[in-house]
């Protein structure tokens, strides 16, 4: 099967082997699956495909396909704003503009939408979808297919993909992460819903933390008031977007350490030492005070006073 390399999701893989092996070619895909599941992955396969000269489709050895693989066809232009959530209606519409442009060197070219489309972007759209030159294929990837207008979404062939089994996520992961615990491995998959990419993120985040979260994750599961103030001490003069996303971490750490109280594995050493000295409603009372610090932080209370507020809080 040319699409191997795109784990699991076999009914899919098949059907699109077939259709494409007869030539039939849709104007509009709709790639849709939770973060980590794939979806980036499949436009590059289906792509290749697509603009493939073989006969196996993708075959990977012809120039094509070797192309696209590389990111580097003439002919396959990713649309995205990684500056924001929604990619801008400008860039849109700019995208818009270049499609009136025949095809540099294939028989299709292709436009690859890997981030939501707002409202404005799709109406941007609608009247290319309507009426789409043809040579023209569109990637709409989306988290959440069912905020697309319905005057979208029903021109597309949808692409949803699904979960991969648990056997075929411990191979992958425990080729990938040789050092990881069999604990860590299971909790990974557990949390990831069946995604290799939120496991894989998941054991990437989990595999060291930074200092300071390791002091403060000591200092708070030994109920050190002295080292716990330190720790916020040291912190006091950090800006905003230095405190903030380290917060949000230690939120991270504290609501894993409560599910490890519910009978979840932990992903990290230390959140299963929190876990056996820190009671739900000691966890609950530490994680509602760093949201609370977390608002504040972003209606511009100083570092400072965040830090002495949780100095006086988790002690």
């Amino acid at each position: 099967m040319a699409f191997e390399t795109l784990l699991g999701n076999d009914r899919l893989k098949q059907n699109l082997t077939s259709s494409l092996g007869k030539g039939h070619v849709s104007h509009f895909y709709l790639i849709s699956g939770p973060a980590g599941s794939g979806k980036r992955t499949l436009a590059r396969l289906l792509s290749a495909a697509i603009l493939c000269k073989d006969g196996k489709k993708p075959c990977f050895s012809c120039v094509a396909c070797r192309k696209v693989m590389e990111n580097n066809h003439p002919d396959v232009i990713t649309v995205d704003d990684p500056d924001h959530k929604n990619v801008a209606v400008k860039l849109v519409r700019q995208a818009r503009e270049d499609m009136y442009i025949l095809p540099n060197e294939s028989d299709h070219k292709i436009y690859i939408f890997p981030q939501e489309l707002g409202i404005e972007g799709q109406n941007a759209l609608l009247k290319i979808f309507e009426e789409p030159p043809k040579y023209c294929v569109f990637l709409l990837l989306s988290n959440n297919p069912e905020q697309l207008l319905p005057t979208v979404r029903s021109r597309c062939t949808e692409l949803a993909l699904s979960a991969l089994s648990e056997d075929t996520l411990t191979k992958v992961l425990s080729k990938e992460f040789p050092q990881a615990s069999a604990d860590a491995l299971a909790a990974a998959i557990a949390r990831s819903g069946g995604y290799l990419g939120q496991a894989r993120a998941l054991l990437t985040d989990g595999a060291s933390l930074p200092p300071q979260t390791e002091q403060f994750l000591d200092a708070f599961a030994n109920k050190n008031a002295l080292e716990l103030t330190k720790v916020l001490a040291s912190m006091e003069k950090n800006k905003r977007d230095q405190l903030l996303p380290m917060l949000e971490s230690w939120v991270a750490m504290l609501e894993e350490a409560l599910a490890c109280r519910s009978g979840m594995r932990a992903l990290h050493p230390m959140t299963k030492t929190i876990a056996s000295r820190r009671s739900s409603q000691e966890l609950m009372q530490a994680i509602t005070h760093l949201q609370k610090t977390i608002a504040y932080g972003q209606s511009n209370v100083s570092p400072a006073a965040i830090c002495g507020y949780l100095a006086w809080q988790l002690r």
